[in-house]
């Protein structure tokens, strides 16, 4: 197995880690980004859903890390829980061998708790914006000595309600700090919002959807009237195996279905803003741990969720925009793997597909529910 060439350059663990990951090639984010934050570097980098940013910074702030330095010294910052809890995985396996600890703090939790995890001494520190913010205002995480700040999923951050903790945050840090922005998307507002928190001229990367490897993903829909709809998903869930998260446009909706759902016996879970934290984790370690399975979310609640193996992606609701389709469609057919988008449309809503899928340059096939598999119509 050929090395990638940045692993010349990285610590043995690193070369340990990635070896054990069984990982053949880097991903086009990751040999764009990874040398640029090795050198310190700060960066601004665009790449779809499912393309490995996590590791595109990871790997390289874990490796200019110093282990004999008791104190933190990297900072991650995410908009949801669900994204500090995967974050927070991928640095425990990928620091293994190396020393390096780490610890994460999210909202909902409890203080006094986090207040213990800090006597530690953590290195690596990952967390929600507002729970970090209230961390270092009670004196509790100190940050003399970070020098390394990641926004992932940077568009979220920087909304109205986020950016003027996530400036106070910076503000904390050394002066000669490296700020890293991740983003499946970004526009130009937030590139400039992000380069008013940068010292140094960043490095703008954007990867096209032209450089990902193409899972086998099929894009289907199904035709029927609005009220059919939930009978539609029931049968689904019930006869078609699939690991499948389906999409709601807001949380009045979300509930109405799954009450629906429950009371015609299907199992399933749910993810939304109000979610109690112990019924999200519950909801998506039972789907990562099937092999079939239903989890309804809303947008803003799935942001940035990675679940291994999915085999489907319903919209239950038509997406609102292009870049909604991409976003929920590239939950399934991560990394080559293959993967079905199921739009469940009216004939007025089955238009508008058409018009979505014009501009992506995507095939749609019409289906139908036949013996509980789904065929071409």
């Amino acid at each position: 197995m050929t090395q990638p060439n940045f692993l010349a350059d990285v610590k043995p663990f690193i070369q340990a880690n990635w070896e054990k990951a069984n990982f053949q090639e880097p991903t086009a984010i990751q040999l764009k980004s990874i040398p640029h934050i090795l050198e310190g570097k700060d960066v601004i980098a665009e790449s779809p859903t499912g393309t490995g940013k996590t590791l595109a910074y990871v790997l390289p702030l874990l490796n200019n890390l110093d282990p004999n330095k008791k104190n933190a010294q990297v900072v991650i910052l995410a908009p949801s829980r669900e994204l500090v809890m995967q974050i927070f995985e991928e640095i425990k396996k990928w620091s293994e061998g190396s020393g390096i600890t780490s610890a994460s703090f999210i909202g909902g939790a409890n203080i006094k708790r986090q207040v213990e995890k800090l006597k530690k001494s953590p290195q690596v520190i990952v967390g929600t914006p507002g729970r970090i913010q209230e961390l270092i205002k009670l004196k509790k995480l100190k940050m003399h000595a970070v020098k390394s700040i990641v926004l992932d999923e940077g568009d979220q951050l920087l909304t109205p309600e986020h950016k003027n903790t996530i400036q106070d945050i910076i503000k904390t840090t050394l002066n000669e700090r490296q700020v890293v922005l991740f983003s499946a998307t970004l526009n130009v507002s937030t590139e400039s919002k992000a380069r008013d928190l940068m010292k140094k001229d960043p490095e703008v990367l954007k990867v096209g959807l032209d450089e990902i490897p193409v899972g086998d993903v099929k894009h289907v829909y199904l035709v029927c009237e609005q009220r059919e709809k939930v009978t539609l998903l029931e049968r689904m869930a019930k006869t078609v195996r699939m690991k499948a998260l389906g999409f709601v446009k807001d949380i009045g909706n979300l509930n109405v279905l799954a009450e629906k759902l429950e009371f015609k016996g299907v199992d399933l879970h749910l993810l939304h803003s109000d979610t109690r934290k112990e019924e999200r984790e519950a909801a998506l370690k039972s789907l990562r741990n099937d092999s079939q399975g239903l989890l309804l979310a809303t947008d803003v609640a799935a942001r940035g969720l990675d679940i291994v193996g999915l085999t489907h992606v319903i919209h239950f609701d038509l997406p609102a925009n292009i870049s909604q389709y991409v976003h929920r469609s590239g939950r399934t057919g991560r990394q080559g793997a293959s993967g079905t988008v199921v739009s469940i449309v009216t004939e007025r809503e089955e238009r508008e597909l058409k018009k979505l899928a014009k501009e992506l340059n995507i095939t749609l096939i019409k289906n139908q529910l036949y013996k509980g598999e789904l065929v071409e119509a």
